[in-house]
């Protein structure tokens, strides 16, 4: 069962035990951070620049850090050429996740 809510369409469980997370990438931003939604997406502002797959390398570090979970555990899925992308985190609930975002929503 995918559980997605209208008020938070860039979250959602896949139903396979991850989270799909829908990003929007800043590249080359002065620091990294969350900035808040953007559009159906969360904003993630990346000091790599895009090249040579540095800003996806930096987008799987952060989310790792601010879900406190492996690098292991993050994988982008699609968009690695787009600055649009989705995540999937393994080993996080639902609700952990939204706790986490909650500070920043």
């Amino acid at each position: 069962m995918i559980e997605k809510t209208d008020s938070e369409p860039y979250i959602r469980d896949d139903g396979n035990g991850t989270i799909v997370l829908a990003i929007y990438v800043q590249p080359k931003a002065s620091r990294n951070r969350l900035l808040g939604v953007h559009g159906e997406e969360l904003k993630l502002a990346i000091t790599a620049p895009p090249v040579d797959g540095k800003a996806n390398k930096a987008v799987i570090a952060f989310l790792a850090r601010f879900f406190k979970l492996s690098k292991a555990d993050v994988v982008i899925t699609s968009g690695h050429q787009s600055r649009h992308k989705q995540c999937q985190l393994a080993h996080i609930t639902l609700e952990a996740a939204r706790l986490r975002l909650q500070g920043i929503m």
